[in-house]
């Protein structure tokens, strides 16, 4: 069968599952999004992980990580391989060196390693067939343009652009001593905005 490579696209709450997250990821060679509701613990941690953020304690994934590399086991792909009454099922295909390996995972925590092993993420052309969703190139922009407000939004909520830089700072530790990486993300992002201008 032929692989689609994917590549993720965007993170956003869930508006249909409380507590849930939509991660949507993107054919890298055409206009098609695979969108797959994940829990919030997994889309923290592909979150920290795109945002190269350091928690202050190790996640499970990154426990993983450093557990296979300790015995020297690489994550080479993953691959969503399949697709049952709305449920998606990946597996992780690893190498040792000697043989190569494949391990079923949950979705979303496989996605969570690719981020972490910079593997690539592919799919098959009947399960995009399936469940991807075309997005022509008005839809795209638009879709951008509202994330862009949302963030703007959400910061004029948060009330960052009233504190200095050193209260922001000081915010900051205090949401990664927290494990708060969605609001350290966005005071994050507000720092990098006032450096810039």
């Amino acid at each position: 069968m032929k692989k689609v490579k994917l590549e993720i696209v965007g993170l956003s709450y869930s508006q249909t599952q409380t507590g849930a997250y939509a991660l949507v990821l993107g054919e890298t060679k055409g206009k098609r999004r695979l969108p797959i509701i994940i829990g919030g613990f997994e889309a923290q941690a592909i979150a920290i992980e795109l945002e190269k953020m350091t928690p202050s304690r190790p996640l499970t994934h990154d426990l993983f990580k450093s557990f296979a590399e300790g015995f020297n086991i690489n994550i080479k792909e993953v691959i969503i391989y399949n697709l049952v009454e709305g449920i998606f099922f990946a597996k992780l295909i690893t190498h040792n060196g000697e043989k190569e390996v494949e391990i079923d995972a949950r979705t979303s925590d496989a996605i969570a390693l690719a981020v972490r092993f910079n593997c690539p993420i592919n799919t098959y052309e009947f399960i995009l067939s399936q469940a991807g969703i075309l997005l022509d190139d008005d839809a795209i922009s638009g879709a951008e343009s509202a994330l862009e407000k949302e963030d703007l939004v959400e910061v004029e909520e948060t009330d960052y652009l009233k504190k200095s830089t050193e209260e922001l700072k000081q915010m900051l530790d205090t949401a990664l001593a927290d494990e708060d990486y969605e609001k350290a993300s966005r005071i994050r992002d507000e720092l990098n905005n006032r450096k810039k201008s």
